[in-house]
């Protein structure tokens, strides 16, 4: 099972290295989301990351950063909705219904299921779905190796994330919040924490 991560919204100083580390240690896939940032500063800290882990990034905003720095693709969402015209690369989109994963996973290489469980980082956002639901889904086909978990993804919950058949999970939470992005400067309970998160998903 793949695992994923969502970057912190937030840029921070041992943001490159922290990343790089992890794309060293086994992540699979980076998705860079800076809501709202100027596109000058992805631009930075896609430099500071070494080339060779830039075809694992994914671009969840400022689109042409694809291009400019061989990134995996694009991601769309409601906050990024227009796919760029004659756009041909890989590219990913948010679903935020069950019933539109076919829909979904027709037009695009791989889907981000939202909400499956209660979000860690955001308490607002709570699952939208039941574990009934959910396993009448895989059996149904809906959710297979095209469709990654977010919403609450943890250590303790990616046995429940692989059962249910999911290709994938995608952890934020889980895991920055073992890093002060304002203060800290040693990641390594981040790194230990990314370790068993590894291999919880292998």
């Amino acid at each position: 099972m793949k695992l994923l991560l969502l970057s912190n919204p937030t840029f921070f100083i041992e943001e490159d290295k922290i990343l790089a580390t992890l794309f060293e240690d086994g992540l699979d896939m980076l998705h860079l989301r800076k809501p709202g940032s100027e596109p000058v500063y992805c631009e930075r800290l896609l430099t500071l990351i070494p080339t060779r882990y830039h075809n694992r990034i994914v671009a969840n905003d400022h689109f042409y950063l694809k291009e400019e720095f061989g990134l995996a693709g694009i991601h769309i969402s409601h906050h990024n909705p227009i796919l760029p015209n004659g756009y041909k690369g890989q590219k990913s989109c948010t679903c935020y219904d069950l019933e539109d994963l076919p829909r979904c996973k027709k037009e695009y290489d791989y889907v981000i299921l939202k909400n499956v469980f209660d979000s860690i980082s955001e308490p607002d956002y709570k699952s939208r779905y039941t574990l009934e639901q959910l396993k009448d889904a895989s059996r149904r086909g809906l959710i297979d190796r095209h469709v990654m978990a977010q919403g609450g993804v943890s250590l303790e919950l990616l046995p429940q994330v692989r059962d249910l058949g999911f290709g994938g999970a995608v952890i934020r939470g889980d895991l920055w919040k073992r890093f002060n992005i304002h203060s800290g400067m040693d990641f390594k309970d981040l790194l230990l924490h990314f370790h068993r998160l590894r291999k919880a998903s292998e």
